[in-house]
């Protein structure tokens, strides 16, 4: 393990920074995931150079607006500039497979430019799965009203692997007046997730904001 992270010792606790080598190793993971989904469409359309250029805007797209954080949480997680809004716009494009290595790659993507690591679980949840649940759009590619069906359940997918993380590894920061870890983590990583979602909703749910990102699908695919 010692070759893809280092042990940082902070005031007793422990994390891991990734090595030089885990970030090339990341970077590859993510050039395979992103390539895989560029080629892994749900419908018989051939692939072609816009496609691939969307899908990859929209992921450099997510990648910028995560860094904008309207509001930033003490122990990890913030509201960010609809960041998960593009990432779901990729399963939404282009379905579920497309969506999914979209989505992990992007996960994959966040590790590499903010990592904080305490184990592989946790990680598993926090990055690789937890973003990937975004992919999850996918699933209403072709459903009436399927970017905010798709939005909904990328997002609630994307609250339980964080909530998960956050009761099993992050319990001992739980406030005494909590006296719950699984409250707190419900509380905790709902506010931040629920706001931005409940403030995406509202935006994407305007004509004119439907009516423009209906116009992008329907010259996507």
């Amino acid at each position: 393990m010692n070759f893809l992270v280092n042990k940082i010792l902070d005031d007793g606790s422990v994390s891991y920074g990734l090595t030089g080598s885990g970030y090339v190793v990341l970077i590859i993971v993510c050039v395979l995931l992103m390539t895989i989904g560029c080629f892994a469409r749900d419908n018989n359309s051939k692939l072609n150079v816009k496609h691939i250029a969307f899908a990859a805007m929209a992921i450099a797209l997510a990648v910028a607006t995560s860094m904008i954080k309207v509001i930033k949480l003490p122990m990890g997680g913030s509201v960010t500039l609809f960041s998960m809004l593009f990432i779901v716009l990729i399963g939404y494009w282009y379905g579920i497979k497309t969506g999914l290595t979209a989505t992990i790659a992007y996960g994959v993507l966040q590790l590499l430019l903010d990592p904080y690591i305490l184990n592989i679980p946790q990680v598993l949840l926090d990055y690789i799965l937890g973003f990937g649940a975004l992919g999850l759009s996918g699933i209403f590619s072709k459903s009436k009203h399927g970017l905010v069906k798709g939005y909904i359940i990328g997002v609630i997918g994307r609250f339980i692997c964080s909530f998960l993380s956050g009761w099993i590894f992050f319990a001992v920061y739980t406030p005494d007046f909590f006296n719950s870890a699984i409250l707190y983590s419900v509380v905790y990583n709902g506010s931040y997730i629920g706001l931005e979602a409940v403030v995406t909703l509202v935006v994407i749910s305007l004509p004119p904001v439907n009516k423009a990102l209906a116009y992008v699908k329907n010259n996507l695919v």
